[in-house]
């Protein structure tokens, strides 16, 4: 047996150990005012993981889900499960979300496509240049590259 098989052990004797030595031997610390990985998952990165689990499902224009959606119907249903509300249109979600920089934007933001003022499309940012969302009739729900510049992007309250 190697010293660090022994360290539990030795922890459970001494009834102490540094939170160095419980690392290194692959335990975890519980310390009041932390919060596991899970308690920590925002109503943003929820909805993304939402929306993600979407993926394959066909679209359909007006649809909400929670087998067949269009595009606003995709983020206002993945919201509304993480325990957000939004409106029904994407240009409506525009209006109702803090307005962010593409510098600022994280995953879980909302990505507002447009042409001009109008906003005519939206869908979830996954990070790295990617968004969920449910594009077009004959399509489904799906990761992909975002695809112009002509995007803004919203956080929602």
């Amino acid at each position: 047996m190697t010293a660090l098989n022994r360290v539990p052990s030795l922890m459970v004797r001494a009834g102490t150990a540094s939170a160095l030595t419980i690392a290194a031997v692959g335990g975890s610390i519980v310390a009041p005012g932390f919060t596991s990985e899970a308690a920590a998952v925002t109503p943003a990165t929820k909805a993304l993981q939402i929306a993600a689990s979407k993926k394959g499902s066909p679209y359909k224009y007006g649809a909400t889900g929670p087998h067949r959606f269009d595009c606003s119907g995709l983020t206002l249903y993945s919201f509304k499960k993480a325990g957000k509300k939004l409106p029904r249109t994407a240009a409506q979600q525009y209006n109702k979300t803090r307005h962010i920089s593409a510098k600022n934007r994280k995953a879980g933001d909302l990505v507002f496509f447009h042409s001009g003022s109008n906003v005519y499309h939206v869908g979830i940012y996954a990070g790295k240049n990617k968004l969920w969302h449910s594009p077009k009739s004959g399509d489904v729900v799906r990761l992909q590259k975002i695809w112009t510049k002509s995007v803004w992007y919203g956080r929602v309250k």
